[in-house]
């Protein structure tokens, strides 16, 4: 009986000193909480009541101005048999292969080849050197890169076709920017060079963490550099690419500044995307209801999107895991 004694006491002091360090440790953790508090209402402010108002501004008709007057799915419906609507989501189709699978796949490439051959061969300060060259028109101003672009592609003056016309080539010179038929295929070009750099420093940071020791076992049984990239490199920066691939397929979607200094989503609406056509209806039409149901519809498939891609993410993180 002594020894049952002996032995429930130690027992039921270590419950309560666990349930004690537990209140503690709650306590802590309500403590850090206040520490949120300025995060929270910066994101209800900027993020949370905008969208809720652009929401509610998206069932009236209002021009920026006045007493809204409430009209329903009215917006809504216009927009299913708007042909410009559908245009500018047929246009950020291509935009998204622009921005998002080329400069991927460009990126993959490049920054296997900067990390395998480049560093090992050259020099990892060579390799640092084009990365940054590459990574450079991310930090550069929208603006300033869009009016570069523009007197590169100008139809008389611009850099492009004097070059075709020296070497010879004058017959392919077009108006870049001002021609329906190579306005878009002009932009995804601009967009490819603009977008390239990011892909290839977030890949080069996720072969670092490749264990070298995987290359060499693939050496032994003779695997080359395809297969030694293909088979390793790629499947151990997945985290990498959806990461990429989530991000700038929603910079392409929300695509802006770009089309607003390069062509304003012309020649006619070759170039039209829906954020800028979200911009007309708000600011040149004085439309503020149906842009608001233009810029819904947009963050409903923006977020539709982000949700797939996590779910595609984590379903194959828990298939490695498994």
């Amino acid at each position: 009986m002594v020894n049952t004694l002996t032995r429930a006491r130690p027992a039921a002091a270590g419950r309560g000193r666990s349930r004690r360090d537990r209140a503690r440790r709650s306590r802590t953790d309500r403590g850090y909480l206040v520490f949120l508090i300025p995060g929270l209402l910066l994101f209800l402010a900027v993020i949370v009541v905008p969208l809720l108002m652009n929401i509610g501004i998206s069932f009236t008709r209002w021009q920026g101005i006045g007493t809204p007057e409430w009209i329903g799915l009215e917006n809504y419906d216009r927009l299913l048999h708007d042909a410009n609507f559908w245009t500018s989501f047929r246009n950020i189709i291509f935009i998204i292969l622009a921005m998002a699978v080329l400069p991927t796949l460009l990126g993959l490439f490049l920054a296997a080849v900067l990390f395998d051959y480049v560093a090992k061969r050259i020099g990892p300060r060579t390799a640092s050197v084009f990365r940054s060259g590459l990574y450079l028109p991310q930090v550069l101003p929208v603006a300033v890169t869009g009016i570069v672009w523009g007197w590169i592609l100008h139809p008389g003056y611009g850099a492009l076709n004097q070059i075709l016309d020296r070497i010879g080539l004058g017959s392919l010179a077009h108006n870049w920017l001002g021609d329906p038929k190579y306005a878009l295929w002009s932009v995804m070009a601009v967009m490819v060079w603009f977008q390239l750099g990011y892909p290839i420093v977030m890949f080069m940071s996720g072969l670092q963490r490749v264990d070298p020791e995987l290359y060499e076992a693939a050496d032994l049984d003779g695997a080359g550099w395809w297969q030694r990239f293909t088979r390793i490199a790629v499947h151990l920066i997945k985290p990498e690419i959806y990461v990429v691939l989530v991000t700038t397929t929603i910079a392409a979607l929300k695509i802006f500044g770009q089309i607003f200094v390069l062509t304003r989503g012309g020649p006619g609406n070759s170039t039209l995307v829906p954020s800028y056509f979200a911009y007309q209806n708000f600011f040149e039409k004085a439309n503020a209801g149906y842009g608001s149901a233009i810029a819904t519809v947009l963050t409903v498939i923006i977020v539709a999107l982000t949700y797939v891609f996590l779910r595609l993410q984590t379903r194959d993180e828990r298939r490695d895991g498994s």
